[in-house]
């Protein structure tokens, strides 16, 4: 395999209901540093029904080429068809690298791709660099259980491909100015020689909290006792007008559900304000909210890795402090908002 054939870092344009994933928006981020460093161009796939105009919005985030495959065949993600299309697109212009949102589609994509393609995939990377001379990819993901950080290489094989979870990289500010390359692409495929067919989606109707959407996320661990206490971490947030998270531990413990969990086995956070009560900051959660904008910890165990992870720490009993807290913010927080309430007055007037 001649390394100098492969070049340019790609990303996999994740595409829902007509609109671009927010993962393939931050992993361009993370490309368009990685192609800097390369000095190479960073290009987006994009395969889909009806998608060639979203490639003006990757350029504004950071694309140099968009590879579009646009077919009726691609209206639902499919295993098959997406496999065949981004692979001839790999065949035709060989890139160095490959990323891959580490979503249900796109893990499903990239270990399909790395079937068939002589290469290996890094799954739920959470660290990302390349050697600027050797290009090569420096994937990196905690390990052992969390314990320690695993950096993986894939020294004899291109592409080398990664997944990164979604809210771990950060998107560039969008510059309306930039402008790139549109290459169609096309390739034959017939709808009679897929295997799996689309009959009908059913939209979740359940109501789950998102907690990777919310601006204040609560999150409790197994300091808080048991299912009674960790009721205490359901009242702070209910004050704060915030969502609860929680640690592996209270998931297993069954203390709360699973769409609950920050870490690396849950959902990936970046809240304006984090609280960690009863957390005692294992490397499977901090990966999950270190990208938060604030970190609050209340721990007792003055040692608790977490307080090297946080913006500010509280050394106590989460039974102290948190109901003092509590009372304090229901007197304080009718405070702001009424005179929040007077400055929007004022500038209306």
């Amino acid at each position: 395999m001649n390394f100098d054939d492969y070049r340019g870092i790609w990303i996999y344009i994740e595409v829902k209901d007509g609109q671009i994933a927010p993962v393939s928006l931050e992993l361009l981020g993370a490309g368009r540093a990685l192609a800097d460093k390369r000095k190479t161009e960073l290009a987006g796939v994009l395969i889909g029904r009806g998608v060639k105009a979203l490639a003006s919005t990757l350029f504004q985030y950071g694309a140099d080429v968009v590879y579009v495959y646009d077919d009726p065949i691609f209206e639902h993600y499919r295993t098959e068809p997406y496999m065949r299309a981004l692979l001839d697109c790999c065949h035709k212009h060989k890139p160095e690298v490959i990323l891959y949102g580490a979503t249900p589609s796109g893990k499903d994509l990239a270990s399909a791709i790395a079937t068939d393609l002589p290469t290996g995939l890094t799954a739920d990377t959470t660290i990302l660099d390349i050697e600027e001379d050797t290009g090569l990819l420096l994937a990196s993901r905690p390990a052992f259980g969390g314990n320690i950080m695993a950096t993986i290489l894939c020294k004899k094989y291109r592409p080398q491909m990664a997944t990164v979870r979604p809210k771990v990289m950060k998107a560039l500010p969008p510059d309306p100015s930039r402008t790139g390359r549109v290459i169609e692409e096309h390739i034959e495929l017939h709808e009679e020689e897929m295997r799996t067919k689309v009959l009908q989606i059913v939209r979740e109707t359940a109501k789950k909290v998102r907690i990777d959407e919310a601006d204040i996320v609560v999150a409790g661990g197994k300091g808080m006792g048991s299912k009674e206490g960790f009721q205490l971490i359901h009242q702070l947030a209910e004050v704060l007008g915030g969502a609860v998270g929680a640690s592996r531990d209270v998931v297993e413990a069954g203390w709360i559900d699973h769409h609950h969990q920050v870490g690396q086995t849950g959902v990936t956070v970046t809240p304006k304000i984090y609280f960690a009560i009863g957390i005692s900051g294992a490397i499977q959660h901090v990966v999950g909210m270190q990208n938060s904008e604030l970190i609050i910890a209340i721990n007792k165990d003055p040692n608790a890795p977490i307080f090297q992870s946080c913006h500010y720490g509280i050394v106590g009993d989460a039974f102290e402090i948190v109901p003092l807290l509590i009372e304090r913010l229901k007197e304080e927080i009718p405070k702001i908002k009424a005179a929040a309430d007077v400055k929007e007055e004022i500038r209306h007037a």
